[in-house]
């Protein structure tokens, strides 16, 4: 197991920090002007036949640290999520599929979107985690890398299989079994989020774009291209389209790809590396061509015409925000329940409705075209088995390498 060390982020990661909360998925607006309706009453049913595909049980913990579980006596969860980020109701003040959960199980929710950042969450509970404290939370969603941290060090506790019967079974196969959480023994998705090409089909007048290197190498497109300001998606991207495993690459398959990219600096190929912000620009066309989030993407197609995207044949990167269990908390059992509440196929088919992110849940897509069909034909939000091969991770960093790829990213973007 890591040990904690309470050392400082280096300056590099500092910078990665901020231009995250600054331009980054911090700056993001999940749901910002989606409209899609939720409309219809959950249907709420039994277990059902569970598919005889699950996970193997996770087995007894030898990191995490649990505390006494309360949830028999204490019928409530406190659920730290990310900004809009859940279903909603007409007046602002409702989210359905958690009513729904409330009414069907009695455990009330305490739902709370304290979550702008990673970096910044993390420094509200590592001091308590750190500690051996209750950070007074029973579920936290963390992106991967900031999860794979967790668990390594211990703070986050092992999940009781039997308890989420839903979630092993319908767990969809590409978010199975990451390197920093094999068999997904201490996590589960909340949603995934895919990293594509997205275009304007005006701005390119005709020319072809299907691939990073059309985007890096295409002179008509000089000035005209976009990259992402967070380093997984734009290495991840590029070392997808040299040939190069995100999964598996080494220290000098990276220097190779942020060689690439340096060129498409100095030769003014690439006009400029966004965040969220690239989304007014490949509207208006000053962009022709970006590396781009798919959620974003899925707003951009609703509102233009002229917006669309392609998955490249050597494939894309997708990350996930996942649930997690932090140390201490004192409602388990109800938090394991209302993780695998979203493994059902009906609320997870309403929240992917209302939010427009990557479904983690199989079989979800006959109950999201009774509610959205457009949605649920969107491989964008539910993909089919082609995509879903296509679909590669970023691997786990090291902090030595965190702090080394942050700094040659930091030197090429400028940061």
């Amino acid at each position: 197991m890591e040990q904690y060390e309470p050392d400082r982020l280096s300056p590099a990661q500092v910078a990665a920090v901020r231009r995250s909360f600054r331009d980054g998925r911090a700056a993001m607006t999940r749901r910002s002007l989606l409209r899609a309706s939720a409309g219809g009453a959950l249907a709420l049913g039994g277990l059902g036949t569970l598919s005889a595909c699950g996970i193997p049980a996770a087995g007894k913990s030898e990191g995490g640290t649990s505390a006494e579980d309360h949830s028999a006596k204490e019928k409530t969860i406190t659920f730290s999520n990310w900004t809009e980020y859940m279903d909603v109701d007409d007046s602002g003040k409702h989210h359905p599929t958690l009513d729904a959960f409330t009414e069907r199980t009695g455990i009330k929710v305490k739902y709370t979107e304290d979550i702008n950042d990673n970096g910044d969450f993390f420094g509200k509970i590592k001091p308590q985690l750190a500690a051996g404290q209750d950070t007074g939370r029973d579920i936290i969603v963390l992106t991967d890398w900031l999860a794979a941290r967790l668990i390594r060090l211990g703070w986050v506790q092992k999940l009781d299989a039997s308890l989420l019967p839903h979630a092993f079974a319908n767990l969809s196969q590409q978010f199975r079994s990451p390197d920093w959480d094999p068999g997904r023994a201490y996590s589960y998705p909340w949603q995934g989020i895919s990293t594509v090409i997205a275009f304007n089909k005006k701005a390119l007048d005709g020319v072809e774009v299907r691939s990073v290197s059309d985007l890096l190498d295409n002179p008509k497109l000089k000035g005209r291209v976009g990259f992402l300001t967070e380093m997984r998606d734009t290495v991840g991207m590029t070392l997808l389209d040299m040939g190069k495993a995100p999964e598996k690459f080494d220290d000098d398959d990276y220097d190779a790809a942020i060689a690439r990219l340096q060129k498409g600096v100095d030769n003014g190929q690439i006009r400029r590396f966004t965040g969220n912000d690239y989304t007014s620009d490949l509207a208006k066309g000053d962009l022709a061509a970006c590396v781009a989030w798919a959620g974003d993407v899925v707003q951009l197609k609703a509102d233009s015409p002229d917006v669309d995207f392609v998955i490249p044949d050597s494939g894309y990167l997708t990350s996930s925000d996942n649930m997690l269990i932090p140390n201490k908390a004192r409602h388990k059992t109800n938090a394991e329940r209302l993780m695998d509440y979203y493994y059902e196929p009906r609320p997870a088919a309403e929240l992917a409705a209302y939010i427009n992110y990557v479904c983690p849940v199989d079989g979800v897509k006959a109950e999201l075209a009774k509610i959205d069909e457009d949605a649920a034909n969107n491989p964008l939000i539910i993909p089919d088995k082609a995509m879903q091969a296509k679909s590669h991770a970023f691997r786990s960093l090291s902090a030595q390498e965190e702090t080394a790829y942050e700094a040659k990213f930091a030197k090429l973007t400028g940061a």
